[in-house]
């Protein structure tokens, strides 16, 4: 009997060693960042607990400005954090536009991984890229579904703009090279935080938006209209991380290649009106999120 029960211990002693080598492999604390807004935050936060979840120790770097995130991580400040494929493509390595997801994911992929310290894994679905939202009642009136159809009717709309999207390349100026010359019946220039109240109030009809805005799960009141051009390049969450650091942790790919697979636009914009619209906490959010999804 007493032979038994050593035996018996013996095998679970062994049981804990093999989950031990199987979760967290290197013993290592995971330092997760985030940019300084909520999206950034809520998606980071979700990769935590997934992290966690798979035996993962994680420390939480929150709230780093989006201009120096990028030498967080290359100076090992931080190992992994999300980003966006857009941002990676025109902003921090300086390429050419391309409006093509996979194109684009690859590009951004090889740039990462031409220093040998750092590499991307799989993008999500969702989609935080530049836009233009419309009241719903004047996308029904008009018949405007896309961007195209918005250049049409332009007569009809009064646009609110944020002032510099008239002269931007990546604004008016340049949508007008694609689509036509956008002839508004007026444009008014508001402050970027009030047009959605300017829209609801029926000062305006349509603004340059954020394709993951919160106000935008707002379905009776507001649509994203369709870049049926593909004008503007895509903006994907994309997750950055230390290549040493996936080394050492292979199966962390896996995880937060599960989790980012669940995140389409519309889930992300139903995240951020969790928090900027109903008010609540990121960390609650991601939470409920998290395990709405095992």
């Amino acid at each position: 009997m007493k032979k038994a029960k050593n035996i018996i211990t013996l095998l679970v002693l062994v049981s804990l060693v093999l989950v031990g080598c199987t979760s967290g492999a290197s013993g290592d604390t995971i330092k997760i960042g985030s940019k300084d807004f909520t999206e950034s935050l809520i998606v980071s936060e979700i990769y935590a607990l997934a992290l966690e979840e798979n035996g993962y120790s994680v420390e939480r770097v929150p709230s780093i400005a989006s201009s120096v995130i990028p030498q967080a991580i290359e100076n090992a400040e931080i190992d992994l954090y999300p980003e966006y494929t857009g941002t990676a493509l025109l902003s921090i390595f300086n390429l050419p536009m391309d409006t093509d997801p996979d194109s684009v994911a690859e590009t951004i992929r090889t740039a990462y991984e031409e220093g040998g310290e750092l590499t991307t894994l799989e993008y999500a679905p969702a989609n935080d890229s530049q836009g233009i939202a419309i009241t719903t009642a004047a996308s029904e009136e008009y018949g405007i579904e896309t961007i195209s159809d918005l250049q049409a009717n332009a007569e009809n709309i009064r646009f609110a703009s944020q002032g510099e999207f008239e002269e931007r390349e990546d604004g008016l100026e340049g949508l007008e090279g694609v689509y036509g010359e956008f002839n508004f019946e007026s444009i008014t220039v508001y402050d970027n935080s009030l047009k959605y109240q300017v829209l609801s109030s029926d000062e305006a009809d349509a603004t340059p938006a954020y394709t993951t805005e919160g106000q935008l799960s707002n379905t009776d009141l507001y649509k994203v209209l369709e870049d049926d051009q593909n004008f503007w390049p895509p903006y994907n969450l994309v997750p950055v991380v230390r290549q040493e650091v996936l080394d050492a942790n292979p199966d962390i790919e896996t995880i937060i290649n599960d989790i980012n697979a669940t995140l389409d636009t519309q889930t992300v914009v139903d995240l951020n009106a969790s928090v900027d619209i109903d008010g609540r906490d990121y960390m609650e959010v991601a939470e409920e999120y998290y395990n709405s999804i095992q």
